[in-house]
């Protein structure tokens, strides 16, 4: 059945978009679904981390166009609304106070690559690609394509990865630092797990902290991201957490922040 799956795998969940026969074409089920997952994943505080991935060894294919190409008879309140549902997915991603990590077979194409980039890492496969290929029918990106790319790379190289639409072998991103890890084809979604339960490792409200900071630090001024910074620290050296991690240090043993997950 298309839509989404989700998996637990210790501390990891992992959230399938499961439509392999459209190579993971996106579906109002699996945004949606998704959607919901990550809110619960959030919630959970057993959860250290979330993987995205594609079901069958591809990631993401991007908009279904048998489906795009009804949107031509709907007024563009109407477009819009059903664009949400995409940009929901989005913002889900960015809420999360666990890290989303993607993990890239095959390919991140169309909208596809957007949600891949709006995760906090990226695992891909050698063998695997990224393409923005809206211009190629006609069609403007969406799926915060355009900040993302922006956040990572150069004008130039953006506006070529936007304009031509051309396959953009990992490799190259991977130059750039867009990419964490390069696996052997079929490894992605391994490695992504292994990321998460590292992860597990370190206190989730530092985690948390962490996450929401970086984000922050995009658009803040420094007077802004140093007060965010100010607080967040001024919290956490009070917190459970820290005196876990300051006593282990001072004891000479490792800090075990697994029990803040319980």
């Amino acid at each position: 059945m298309s839509g989404v799956l989700v998996e637990r795998h210790g501390p990891v969940v992992k959230i399938i978009n499961n439509n392999p026969a459209a190579r993971n074409a996106l579906s109002f089920a699996f945004s949606t679904g998704a959607t919901e997952a990550l809110k619960a994943a959030g919630e959970d505080k057993t959860v250290a981390a979330v993987v995205l991935c594609g079901a069958e060894g591809f990631f993401c294919a991007g908009g279904d166009l048998n489906v795009l190409i009804k949107r031509r008879e709907m007024a563009v309140p109407d477009r819009l609304e059903a664009i949400e549902v995409l940009h929901g997915l989005i913002r889900a991603i960015r809420a999360c106070p666990k890290p989303v990590i993607a993990a890239v077979e095959g390919g991140a194409a169309g909208a596809g690559a957007p949600l891949a980039l709006a995760c906090d890492m990226i695992v891909a496969a050698e063998d695997s690609y990224f393409a923005v290929n809206y211009l190629r029918v006609g069609l403007a990106p969406d799926g915060g394509s355009t900040t993302f790319l922006a956040e990572a790379l150069p004008r130039q190289l953006a506006n070529e990865i936007i304009m031509f639409g051309d396959k953009v072998p990992v490799d190259r991103l991977h130059q750039f630092g867009v990419i964490n890890r390069l696996t052997a084809p079929g490894q992605a979604e391994a490695v992504a797990q292994e990321i998460g339960e590292r992860i597990n490792k370190v206190g989730p409200e530092a985690i948390a902290a962490a996450k929401r900071l970086n984000l922050a630090a995009r658009s803040n001024s420094l007077a802004d991201q140093l007060d965010l910074e100010a607080m967040a620290m001024a919290e956490s050296q009070g917190g459970a957490e820290s005196g876990e991690g300051i006593s282990a240090f001072l004891e000479k043993r490792r800090a075990d922040f697994t029990k803040f997950r319980k």
